[in-house]
């Protein structure tokens, strides 16, 4: 499915339509369509950890979010060889609003949120 990228990932300010496809019910795939050398591995933080941040207002409108809609969260995975030693990027999840195929990176606050890492390895969530 095709997504238009709202607000961008950090380091990749110039994408603008993103194609996600699943891997599994944990891991996808966020590959830029106009670029298909630019890809991430992205994971569903849900199925790893207790995890719940609020969104910002600014995302909220940007995405068009509503009581009811879609939504999806997913973090960047940095794969590392060996597997064992990627991490995962909880401090900057990608919010999709999947009613409107649109989506966002929000950037939370290591302050706000200290059980966060920005470079988690997901060997510790076995």
């Amino acid at each position: 499915m095709k997504y238009t990228v709202k607000k961008s990932i950090l380091g990749f300010e110039n994408i603008q339509e993103l194609e996600i496809t699943q891997i599994d019910e944990m891991f996808a795939t966020m590959k830029d369509v106009n670029n298909k050398d630019i890809a991430f591995t992205i994971v569903n933080p849900y199925l790893l950890r207790e995890y719940s941040f609020d969104v910002s207002k600014s995302v909220e409108v940007l995405l068009n979010i509503k009581e009811d809609s879609n939504i999806s969260v997913y973090n960047i995975v940095v794969i590392k060889t060996p597997l064992e030693d990627s991490c995962i990027n909880f401090l900057a999840p990608i919010i999709i609003n999947n009613d409107t195929n649109e989506l966002a990176q929000e950037v939370l606050s290591s302050k706000d949120h200290p059980d966060f890492g920005m470079a988690e390895s997901i060997k510790s969530f076995r």
